[in-house]
């Protein structure tokens, strides 16, 4: 039996580079073998891979998603696409929109195109996205069947690929599958987002930015129990379907901070209350009732020990983050 050859978007950055370690890893599957297509921008980290790069079943591509001759070129030799490449932190969208548009909504248009017109047959295509879509809901959760409120530049982008992606299904039969991922954590994240923020400047005994009172509210998801989700969508999930997919621990943004400054011997001195996030969805919530009854996910991840794991992780690997904060001088 010949193996799976998946090719995985956005595989040198923060959730693409476990996806990838994950299925080359010694609970992996044991039967694919995976190549990365990267443009290596500020968030896609070669040094990510370095655990899989002498895997005889890695191999990895530079290359721009919206780079049609590549990408058709690379997809050809593939029997399924992973893609999670895209321009992914808000605060960014927010001062400008472009590149989110151009990578996240044309690039993926580029992906799905070649999936569909690859020699030799379409390939299925798994499209990782976001909670962010729905916007901001005051209480419950949402299931996949609500409409999408997309509020940040960000979060459009990705709504608007979501919805082309399941276009390409609905108009050719395309083997589509979307998956909206409620907030990661754990180690590899690029040190602008909140947690991976926050631990490296209580390390070097910096204030962390809480925006306005700190009462925004998001769930929780290790990337084990991500990973976990999309190899469940991927072998098992039905075409044309939305997986929601959720790590189901809910707190404010203060109450998380507050732990981080637990882990970190630090006192609320350490917080510096900042302008609150122009558009600030106040709370996201999935419900993954979906992905539970249809394909049996469960998270496992523990948030308390998954967090003293991050706050470990960082601690212990200055050599990989120092770097990366000292260029983009956050």
């Amino acid at each position: 039996m010949t193996d799976t050859r998946i090719l995985v978007t956005g595989g040198a950055g923060f959730i693409g580079s476990h996806y990838v370690r994950t299925l080359l890893g010694p609970d992996g599957p044991g039967d694919v073998t995976v190549t990365v297509l990267d443009k290596l921008t500020y968030a896609g980290n070669p040094a990510n891979l370095d655990d899989v790069r002498s895997n005889p079943r890695f191999s990895f591509v530079p290359g721009d998603i919206c780079d049609r001759e590549l990408v058709a070129r690379v997809v050809a030799g593939h029997d399924q696409i992973v893609h999670f490449a895209a321009e992914s932190h808000v605060d960014r969208s927010i001062q400008g929109a472009a590149e989110f548009i151009t990578t996240n909504v044309l690039g993926t248009q580029t992906l799905l195109d070649a999936a569909l017109r690859r020699p030799g047959g379409p390939v299925p295509f798994l499209h990782v996205s976001t909670d962010e879509v729905y916007g901001s809901i005051d209480e419950g959760s949402w299931p996949e069947t609500d409409p999408l409120r997309p509020n940040s530049p960000y979060a459009a982008s990705k709504a608007s690929s979501d919805l082309v992606a399941l276009s390409y299904h609905r108009t050719h039969g395309l083997d589509v599958r979307v998956t909206r991922c409620s907030n990661n954590y754990g180690h590899h994240h690029f040190p602008e987002k909140v947690i991976p923020l926050f631990i490296t400047n209580l390390l070097d005994g910096h204030k962390v930015p809480l925006y306005g009172e700190g009462l925004n509210v998001r769930d929780w998801l290790h990337i084990d129990d991500h990973v976990q989700g999309l190899e469940l969508v991927r072998t098992g999930g039905r075409p044309g379907e939305v997986y929601n997919i959720g790590g189901g621990t809910e707190l404010s943004n203060k109450e998380l901070t507050e732990l981080l400054l637990e882990l970190s011997g630090s006192t609320w001195q350490s917080v510096e209350h900042v302008a609150d996030r122009l558009g600030h969805d106040l709370r996201y919530s999935v419900d993954c009732t979906k992905i539970r009854e249809e394909l049996g996910y469960r998270p496992r991840k523990d948030f308390t020990q998954g967090l003293r794991e991050t706050f470990d992780w960082y601690r212990d690997n200055r050599a990989w983050w120092e770097p990366l904060k000292n260029r983009a001088a956050l």
